[in-house]
């Protein structure tokens, strides 16, 4: 069970970190409904804080590989021997910057454009789990959500390029409208892939599914689930405007496409936006496909949940571990993103429509529906014999070595166990009778396969 925004008083939320004593004197001192509040502004304090140091440290980052990938050292200077404190440097420069608008721009889309698309950027964090159970708002259609609010980021693009007033900023932002339109869809196809495998559209859940050693994940799941990796890479790499697919801003032909006529921190917002973008998407990669805050190590797995289990001191210890798998994993992603932007040449407009309509879209079709025949081609050719153990159950979690018969009693179960507990706190009828006082129904079984039938 995940804990959502201010879904716990903040005494209850710190009594594992501060003294007994004093989450005591909190839950006296101050009204319960100012807890509430004060846990959904540390929620907020956090992803703000995460929002604010991906793009902190991943301008460093790229700065710092695009000069080895040219031969150069990139930042020395600034913040000690490796530059660390040059996107400091930056931010200082940009805020000293003059903030124009051209006379002829629409002021209000032109000034409120940007804001969009870091907001954008900054929501997406909020149905993102770092670790096990540390995420702000735990949907059950968490991905989804996510993904939606992600793709908001288009907006502020359209009316950067729309309001400027500028023939450049208006070709970028239809660039980037039909990039995104035509992109969005093979991502969310891919995005399903392990969605199939899983069961789940809560990412917390997934990643959940994959502890227990490397095998676990979903990115070795089957041979449908290993392409959609890539797949998923490649378009998510597009999605977020980076070479080779920055057409929306290709200074070799739009000056500076849709933020030509911005300066100063606006300039700077569509930047944060980006790089807060990329670290998203590649989260998503490493929950769906990596084992999200998986080790894949099946006993170090084994040992932190254990942890997680016992409570106090120890349970935070193995969320800073998962939470460090997580940012690493999501890190590689935004670094190979980074290592391609220096290392291929950009591709036309056309040809990034062509490769998204043409082969990204079938393939990931094709995936999706052989993710949807994998179980049933395992079922024709093995039986789904319980002695091929495809993948040892984790935690509890339905995995493809139990029987389908199995799995589809496990899901009915679970959905009327809860519904039939109420009822017989409520009534609890003779043996022999049923609740409307009629003799009870013929018990009907439904046969899956040789070895397994289903009540129902």
């Amino acid at each position: 069970m995940f804990l959502t925004l201010a879904s716990q008083p903040l005494a209850e939320l710190l009594e594992n970190v501060v003294p007994e004593g004093v989450a005591q004197s909190l839950s006296k001192l101050i009204p319960e409904g100012w807890q509430y509040f004060g846990a959904g502004l540390l929620h907020m304090a956090l992803l703000f804080a995460v929002f604010s140091l991906c793009p902190f440290f991943l301008i460093w980052l790229e700065r710092k590989v695009a000069g080895r990938i040219q031969d150069r050292l990139g930042p020395t200077r600034v913040g000690g021997r490796f530059g660390w404190l040059q996107s400091l440097a930056d931010g200082i420069k940009l805020v000293q910057k003059e903030d124009l608008c051209p006379p002829s721009a629409d002021s209000l889309l032109f000034y409120a454009a940007p804001y969009i698309v870091c907001m954008s950027s900054f929501a997406a964090f909020i149905f993102l789990p770092f670790s096990e159970g540390w995420v702000a708002v735990a949907a059950d259609c968490g991905l989804f959500i996510m993904l939606a609010v992600m793709s908001l980021e288009v907006f502020g693009i359209i009316l950067a390029g729309y309001s400027s007033a500028s023939k450049w900023s208006l070709f970028g932002g239809m660039r980037e409208a039909a990039q995104m339109v035509s992109y969005e869809i093979p991502m969310g196809i891919c995005a399903l892939v392990p969605i199939v495998a899983a069961g789940s559209l809560n990412l917390g859940e997934i990643g959940d599914m994959q502890t227990g050693g490397m095998l676990n994940w979903f990115v070795f799941h089957d041979p449908f689930t290993f392409i959609a990796f890539f797949v998923y890479f490649v378009v998510a790499t597009a999605s977020c405007k980076r070479a080779p697919f920055d057409l929306a801003e290709a200074e070799s032909e739009l000056v500076g496409g849709f933020h030509t006529e911005y300066s100063g921190m606006r300039w700077s917002f569509f930047f944060m936006g980006e790089y807060a973008s990329m670290f998203a998407v590649c989260g998503i990669a490493a929950i769906l496909f990596l084992g999200g805050w998986s080790t894949g190590l099946a006993g170090v797995d084994q040992t932190l949940s254990l942890m997680r289990s016992e409570g106090g001191v120890g349970s935070y210890v193995a969320g800073v571990i998962g939470l460090a798998m997580f940012a690493a994993k999501a890190l590689f992603g935004v670094f190979v993103q980074i290592w391609l932007r220096w290392s291929v040449p950009r591709i036309r407009i056309d040809q990034v429509i062509t490769v998204c309509l043409k082969y990204l879209v079938p393939i990931s079709c094709f995936l999706f529906l052989g993710a949807i025949v994998w179980p049933l081609f395992l079922l024709l050719v093995t039986g789904y014999d319980s002695d091929t153990e495809w993948y040892e159950p984790v935690g509890g979690q339905t995995t493809w070595n139990e029987e389908l018969g199995e799995r589809f009693a496990k899901a009915i179960d679970g959905e009327t166990s809860a519904t039939d507990a109420e009822n017989n706190e409520e009534r609890s009828p003779d043996p022999g009778e049923s609740a409307t006082g009629e003799e009870p129904a013929e018990t009907k079984t439904v046969t899956l396969n040789e070895s397994t039938e289903v009540s129902r």
